[in-house]
């Protein structure tokens, strides 16, 4: 009867497969309520249905052969002489896939392309490399092309290039040997071994330092790992994707990056848009935001128009602090006004 009596349900029980959403809610948006079906249970999908008409759509989006199935069983399933072969759940997710990601919200131009490129590039073995600035979601795109891989059921290891100090990061890659430097009291592999037969993600790949660059390269190139301390190479079984909001060619004309590694990561680019280039994901993303931290608040038209205005330079990032503090601010008004986007 509302979604947050679906909410409850799909909590209290493990085996859904298959979610079909009625248009009318009276307590949300249907597309608020997909968000957080997506968010919280990634591997059901979402049919939502005009009751009015009977289409049936995946996502909101445009219909698949799947869909077109469950509209006719739904309007023809009185006849006994009406047998449907229904596809599996498999190939539902990989035809609901096409729509868009599992985690990322918009229907404009650029993330449908971002989309389309995702899925062209998830089922093969090549090296990506995810560009964008800082808040579009960079991170969320390497976890799809993981998901939607056949090697979604191995590592998704991350390796955040900027976080860990230059002294450790190549310990942290590539692992070390027993008595490799002191305190090495036992061999550890690396990160990469830990991704054999998954996806290793590199993340800000930009601030690795010219010196790890060229050992690097020799694994993306060869598939061999060699320990600090140890002169034998290991082979791995991993797929790469890199990320940055850095201009790398750039770096390349300024020696700051090696330009051989950035043309084997830069083998299937796919770059995000900054949120002011897709302002009709706007309103998506901040009701979508709105109803996961304060569910049934609406946004007033004052409050719209203040978001549209906003250039975004923290992207999706900033609107989703926006709209967090908003709805703080809000409190029990059950609206979020111009007064509470402080931006």
């Amino acid at each position: 009867m509302s979604g947050a009596e679906a909410l409850d349900l799909l909590h209290a029980q493990e085996d859904v497969e298959l979610l079909l959403l009625d248009t009318l809610l009276p307590d949300l948006l249907p597309a608020e309520f997909i968000g957080m079906v997506r968010q919280g249970f990634p591997a059901i999908e979402v049919l939502t249905m005009n009751t009015n008409t009977g289409h049936v759509l995946v996502g909101s989006a445009a219909p698949t052969a799947f869909a077109a199935q469950v509209s006719e069983l739904l309007y023809q399933g009185t006849n006994s002489s009406f047998k449907p072969a229904l596809r599996s759940p498999e190939s539902l997710r990989t035809a609901a896939s096409a729509q868009g990601l599992r985690g990322m919200i918009g229907d404009s131009a650029p993330m449908q392309q971002a989309y389309a490129l995702t899925h062209m590039v998830a089922a093969r073995e090549t090296t990506v490399l995810v560009t964008g600035e800082s808040g579009t979601g960079k991170d969320l795109i390497a976890q799809a092309i993981h998901m939607v891989s056949p090697r979604q059921k191995a590592p998704f290891v991350v390796v955040n290039c900027a976080a860990i100090p230059e002294a450790l990061l190549e310990a942290e890659l590539f692992g070390y040997a027993k008595g490799a430097f002191t305190g090495a009291m036992q061999s550890r592999i690396g990160r990469i071994h830990a991704a054999h037969g998954g996806t290793l993600f590199l993340d800000e790949i930009g601030d690795m330092p010219l010196s790890l660059q060229s050992k690097l390269l020799r694994f993306v190139e060869q598939g061999e790992v060699q320990r600090l301390g140890s002169n034998d190479n290991l082979r791995v079984d991993v797929r790469v994707v890199a990320a940055t909001n850095a201009a790398l060619p750039s770096m390349v004309k300024q020696k700051l990056f090696r330009e051989d590694l950035y043309y084997r990561l830069a083998v299937f680019p796919i770059r995000l848009a900054p949120l002011r280039e897709r302002g009709e994901d706007i309103l998506l993303l901040a009701r979508f935001f709105s109803g996961k931290f304060c569910p049934g608040v609406s946004l007033r038209t004052d409050a719209i128009d203040a978001l549209y205005k906003h250039d975004w330079p923290g992207n999706v990032r900033e609107l989703r602090n926006v709209i967090e503090r908003a709805s703080i601010l809000a409190g029990r008004e059950r609206e979020i006004s111009a007064e509470h986007i402080l931006l």
